[in-house]
């Protein structure tokens, strides 16, 4: 039978400096945590926004489109919030995913029949993931810049700045 050992310190373990190494980056890097959060809240919004205003029936094709960008967007505030280390390079998709939802109403309607209700909807959705977007995006450029332990990782990239 193979012997086990019930050591409690693993200051020995090969792995030890670069846990540490990450556990710093992790604990000294930006935090994003409340913007990554808000991101998912007005992202959902978007998707629910054409039941929530009562276009959903009027303009299925504007529908369609909040639907699918807003659970794109809480998909990648859910990646933002999950997986910083990975998926913070990707914060600034969410500006021109925000401004497509400002512009949606005029470029996705048939006819442009939107209505006022569905264009003050999708701007001030868009406006406030525009918003959370660049604050994101600046938040991981300024650690980029700085050096001091980005949560986006210590990889060289062409996004970084």
């Amino acid at each position: 039978m193979a012997e086990t050992s019930h050591q409690r310190d693993i200051s020995a373990h090969p792995d030890v400096a670069e846990m540490r190494e990450r556990y710093e980056r992790i604990v000294n890097g930006p935090r994003t945590v409340t913007t990554d959060g808000m991101i998912m809240l007005a992202g959902a919004y978007l998707a629910i926004s054409p039941w929530v205003v009562h276009f959903n029936t009027v303009s299925s094709n504007l529908a369609t489109t909040n639907l699918v960008l807003g659970l794109c967007l809480v998909a990648l505030g859910f990646g933002l919030a999950l997986a910083p280390e990975r998926m913070h390079r990707l914060s600034w998709t969410c500006v021109p995913i925000a401004v497509f939802a400002i512009i949606a109403p005029w470029v996705v309607t048939l006819g442009h029949t939107a209505t006022h209700p569905m264009i003050w909807s999708n701007a001030v959705a868009g406006g406030a993931l525009c918003l959370f977007g660049l604050m994101e995006s600046g938040t991981v450029m300024a650690s980029a810049r700085s050096g001091s332990g980005s949560r986006s990782g210590s990889h060289g990239g062409a996004g970084a700045a």
